[in-house]
């Protein structure tokens, strides 16, 4: 009887034995189909996400292009007034005889252009008798100066130098006194 009383308990201590076991393993099953499934929806968001970074880039990539093209648009179209009043001054030019009527006209095509790119942010750089500065001028040659307040000065200006919206897009080339 106590044989058969270990008996039993040994097969019960199997039985939970077993039942432990494949509950374990039920339960790493199930774990394990868990875990798969986050990780297909973790590489699901991943992937959208690259796909969206990508779209994003190529947008931007296009729209960017597309200002730079209209930007330029809008300065040529501001100058083509400009353009037609010097066809009608060259034309002037091959005929007219009042060389003073013919440099007025000049000067008034001159000046719409300055003002036509002053509207678009040009601003000139001025630069005589200002301090050297390498960050706006650049130095073609130096020459003594006629007076010592004029040492490390700009005394002339061979290239004049640009802001647009006021950075620099044009060094202004100059001449400075020793």
């Amino acid at each position: 009887m106590q044989e058969q009383a270990n008996t039993e308990e040994t097969n019960d201590s199997t039985v939970n034995s077993t039942d432990n076991s494949s509950q374990e393993n039920e339960n790493s099953q199930n774990e394990s189909v868990l875990l798969q499934a986050q990780l297909d929806e973790l590489k699901d968001k991943y992937l959208r996400l690259v796909a969206d970074f990508d779209n994003f880039r190529k947008r931007t990539a296009k729209e960017r292009l597309e200002l730079i093209q209209t930007a330029s648009k809008d300065v040529v179209t501001s100058l083509l007034t400009v353009l037609d009043d010097t066809e009608r001054a060259e034309k002037q030019v091959q005929t007219a005889q009042d060389i003073e009527a013919v440099k007025e006209g000049i000067a008034l095509v001159f000046g719409k252009l300055r003002t036509t790119l002053q509207a678009k942010g040009l601003k000139p750089m001025e630069s005589i008798g200002t301090e050297f500065n390498p960050e706006y001028h650049e130095a073609i040659t130096e020459i003594a100066a006629a007076t010592d307040d004029m040492k490390g000065k700009v005394i002339d200006e061979v290239q004049k130098g640009y802001y647009l919206n006021d950075k620099i897009i044009r060094h202004a080339k100059v001449v400075v006194g020793k």
